[in-house]
């Protein structure tokens, strides 16, 4: 048997998530990186640019050990949600560095913190503000892993692309008639269970 490492899984779950997003980016142009999918504006870069942000923050600066790297669109109080998408002037390129260099950060607080160190989170309410490190990256994951699920359904939408990675769809197997056929009989259960409504 092998011994519990609570770090170790905690990591593995956090850098799956990492590595699932980020792979959501690969072989598209900027403009569909950028492109606007939902009524909100989510959009893939964007979701990077937010996820670096929060790891930044919650397993950086709660911590008191600040990276250092600037994050202009916190501080502009005219652009709201500055955090969810990438200007026309941040490339790819520099918000994906950005996020790995928040990985490496990240990974150097949870490796040098005992997982029951307390940091203050600096935007919360004073008084409740208060996590472990142990919480902290829990937090992060579970942000991590929304934001790579809808990566998953924006890139599918976008162009069939689905699954954890490029060896790894998580689908079951099927060609594109069998995945016809499935949706179709979705369909009809759908409007089966909806014809009183």
């Amino acid at each position: 048997m092998t011994s519990p490492d609570p770090k170790a899984d905690l990591h593995r779950y956090l850098q799956s998530a990492r590595d699932a997003l980020v792979w959501k980016l690969d072989g598209l142009s900027e403009y569909d990186i950028r492109r606007p999918f939902t009524p909100t504006g989510t959009n893939l870069l964007g979701l990077v640019k937010h996820v670096a942000t929060i790891e930044l923050g919650y397993l950086g600066d709660t911590f008191g050990r600040p990276s250092g790297e600037p994050l202009p669109w916190l501080e502009d109080i005219n652009e709201t949600n500055g955090d969810m998408w990438a200007t026309a002037d941040e490339t790819r390129a520099f918000v994906v560095g950005l996020y790995r260099r928040a990985w490496a950060h990240a990974d150097a607080t949870i490796e040098a913190l005992p997982l029951e160190t307390t940091g203050t989170v600096p935007w919360w309410p004073a008084g409740k503000n208060e996590v472990t490190l142990h919480h902290a990256v829990v937090r992060v994951i579970a942000d991590t892993q929304r934001h790579a699920g809808h990566a998953d359904i924006i890139r599918e939408l976008m162009d069939g692309s689905a699954g954890l990675n490029e060896d790894n769809d998580s689908l079951m197997p099927g060609d594109s008639a069998w995945w016809e056929n499935y949706r179709a009989r979705l369909e009809q259960a759908a409007r089966d269970a909806g014809k009183d409504d």
